[in-house]
């Protein structure tokens, strides 16, 4: 083992049962942003704890090169250079029959797929990886062109979306027990009645299947339960009226709209709604826009100091993730485990895929 063990937390609550999961059922995760210090030591990890089979893409040599100068260990770490891969052709005839079929012609497919985030999202959606994770080096705009080009989108939810989830031992009233899943955090901007609706049932989903339990989902909101008329407010109503149609109640119960300490808070919520039942605080926190739920992300991150995983990628047929180009190796060791863990049961989560 080299001298990354240092970059690792203990496992925590979120992590120790998906290193058991993925121990009995390891996956292969892609790597597209391989050429990365931070990679090498999570793939040399992934091995090391027997919760997977990493991929790497890129430059062979040059990766090669550097996990010897940083004495990463690479033995079970696949690593791939696109142009170079016996999958090569056969990738390039598939892109080239989809964008006949989108109406496109005279595309360049292997410049196209030399691409390494290109060539990771093909690799996943024809099965020859479980999951792939990028986004530590690439733009985000990098890491969701190739993902929404390539893979299906699952026909269920309306827009793809990003879950992150964060976990603090430290924060009062965070979750139930520590964990707290954020979206959208990632892609849309101002979603829909129906599409905020759908985020809030389909992350629900996600959480059930982390947690094995029966989760709560809140929509937030400045008002709770009508206390203002505005429409940011009344969006989050109808949308909390349409999530409880859609959900599971034996899985999922959904709570709107709420202001965040309603949600969190017994106290606060004895006080703001007086006649309702206690309940747990939410699993599950739904913004109603983009601005709100990063910004939140981030002061929580970097003030209240959360660790964070993630983003998952939700919405299309595969599992998939973009993490920060901050992320540590934690949150990318972390990210993988649950890119793994998803995949264990996708089929069971998302029929259609």
């Amino acid at each position: 083992m080299s001298d990354s063990a240092s970059a690792f937390s203990a496992p925590n609550s979120f992590t120790e049962p998906l290193f058991e999961q993925l121990k009995r059922h390891p996956k292969r995760i892609v790597f597209s942003d391989a050429d990365d210090d931070r990679i090498l030591r999570v793939a040399e990890k992934m091995v090391e704890l027997g919760i997977g089979i990493p991929i790497l893409v890129g430059n062979r040599e040059a990766i090669r090169a550097r996990a010897d100068e940083l004495g990463t260990k690479m033995e079970l770490v696949r690593v791939i250079q696109p142009d170079l891969a016996s999958d090569f052709p056969l990738f390039c005839e598939r892109l080239e029959r989809i964008e006949r079929y989108r109406g496109i012609k005279d595309i360049d497919a292997k410049s196209i797929l030399s691409d390494p985030d290109y060539f990771a999202a093909m690799m996943v959606q024809y099965g020859h990886a479980d999951a792939c994770l990028s986004g530590n080096v690439s733009t985000p705009a990098g890491v969701f062109r190739p993902l929404l080009h390539l893979i299906a989108p699952n026909a269920d939810v309306p827009r793809v979306f990003a879950v992150t989830t964060l976990v603090s031992d430290q924060l009062a009233h965070f979750g139930r027990d520590g964990k707290l899943f954020l979206s959208d955090c990632g892609l849309v901007a101002d979603p829909t009645v129906e599409e905020l609706a759908s985020i809030a049932v389909e992350t629900g989903k996600l959480a059930h299947h982390y947690l094995g339990r029966r989760v709560r989902v809140a929509l937030l909101s400045h008002s709770t339960m009508g206390t203002s008329n505005t429409a940011p407010a009344l969006k989050v109503q109808a949308a909390t009226a349409l999530a409880r149609e859609k959900a599971d109640p034996l899985e999922i119960e959904i709570d709107g709209e709420i202001q965040a300490d309603v949600a969190l808070d017994a106290a606060a919520a004895e006080v703001k709604l007086p006649s309702q039942e206690r309940k747990a605080p939410a699993d599950v926190l739904v913004f109603p826009s983009l601005d709100a739920a990063h910004i939140s992300l981030k002061l929580l991150q970097h003030v209240g100091g959360a660790q964070n995983y993630g983003q998952l990628i939700c919405g299309l047929t595969r599992p998939a993730a973009q993490v920060p180009r901050t992320a540590s190796e934690e949150t990318i060791l972390g990210t993988a485990a649950a890119l793994g863990v998803e995949a264990i049961k996708f089929h069971e989560l998302y029929p259609r895929g």
